[in-house]
């Protein structure tokens, strides 16, 4: 017997009304079979207001470590011992190889990611080169995600060719000091409202997994509904040994699929994007991410953590009969034929 609540809540979802805090939670309490309900109204959900397309991102650490900030599930912070390897700004030759390999790969947007708070102004300057350089090269649409920038600093990426800026919330409000004390909150929130006020399309999310009860991963959702982001990546906590959270106990595949299904019916139109740490916490439920409201997927490694090929991805894709864009594996090829 289908769930009535569920039953009620998705004539309201597919006639465009809104979903309440009280009853995101209460779906966030179902088992059993009322889970497969969920995913499947997640999934009517998202295409009605989202659409068939999924959003594939590849992503390159152009700077390794030695983070000032003590963000505790971070393995590049310079407050623990992680062992992780630590190096400068890569060179553009280097960025620019792996761009296009990306492409090879079947992403459709590329993002330059480094570590710290905020880029020196040299590295700044070298990363806007290599966008101009990236959007001579190859038909990659460009992200970065480079800490806190102010308006100037943002507008030089933007005329380079930056078209969407990650700077993740991570989790709650309420939580967010549980995580991190060398910056705030607020401070995150600050850099959202630049970018908006900017017109960069702003790609926010989260981590689920680092302890936070179900209260605060719903209230992360609500306060993204907010912001009105565009793409809300989730990362799912795969715990770096040295920091503060590597004993934390892994969150079950079918809560992680419920985190997105319930994701899915507070941002209805939104990429919701399975990112970091989705291959070793869904093993082989990777597909029912998709099938429950996810709309989008990082390919390839990761900041710190190796991800699985990108053409493993591409089959699932093809195996759900999801579209993936208008990649042409034989086109690029031909357009790269020094590239492996």
């Amino acid at each position: 017997m289908i769930n009535q609540v569920l039953l009620e809540t998705s004539k309201g979802l597919l006639n465009n009304e809104p979903i309440t805090f009280s009853k995101a939670i209460y779906f966030s309490r179902l088992e059993g079979t009322d889970i497969l309900d969920l995913i499947s109204l997640a999934n009517r959900v998202r295409k009605e207001y989202a659409g068939e397309k999924i959003d594939l991102c590849a992503i390159i650490n152009a700077k390794s470590g030695a983070c000032a900030e003590d963000c505790h599930f971070c393995g590049q912070s310079a407050h623990y011992k992680t062992n992780l390897a630590t190096y400068p700004l890569k060179s553009e030759d280097e960025i620019l190889t792996s761009a296009k390999e990306a492409e090879i790969s079947g992403a459709t947007r590329f993002c330059i990611v480094i570590s710290g708070k905020k880029p020196e102004t040299k590295d700044l300057k070298k990363i806007v080169a290599t966008l101009v350089k990236l959007r001579q090269e190859t038909s990659l649409k460009l992200d970065c995600s480079l800490g806190t920038l102010n308006e100037d600093e943002i507008y030089e990426l933007k005329n380079a060719g930056v078209t969407r800026y990650n700077h993740n919330l991570e989790t709650s409000e309420g939580y967010f000091k549980q995580i991190c004390t060398t910056h705030s909150y607020e401070d995150r929130l600050n850099t959202v409202k630049i970018l908006k006020k900017i017109g960069l399309e702003v790609c926010c999310g989260g981590i689920i997994g680092l302890g936070e009860d179900w209260d605060e991963r719903i209230r992360l959702a609500f306060a993204l509904k907010d912001l009105n982001v565009n793409c809300i990546p989730i990362n799912i906590l795969n715990p770096r040994p040295g920091t503060p959270l590597e004993n934390v106990k892994p969150l079950s595949p079918m809560e992680i699929i419920k985190t997105i299904a319930v994701f899915r019916l507070i941002l209805k139109d939104k990429i919701i994007k399975i990112a970091g740490g989705r291959e070793v916490n869904l093993r082989d439920l990777q597909s029912l991410a998709l099938l429950a409201g996810a709309n989008g997927l990082i390919i390839g490694n990761y900041l710190t953590t190796e991800g699985r090929t990108a053409s493993l991805d591409l089959q699932m894709l093809k195996d759900l009969e999801m579209e993936s864009g208008r990649w042409k594996p034989e086109l690029v090829r031909e357009k790269y034929p020094q590239t492996r």
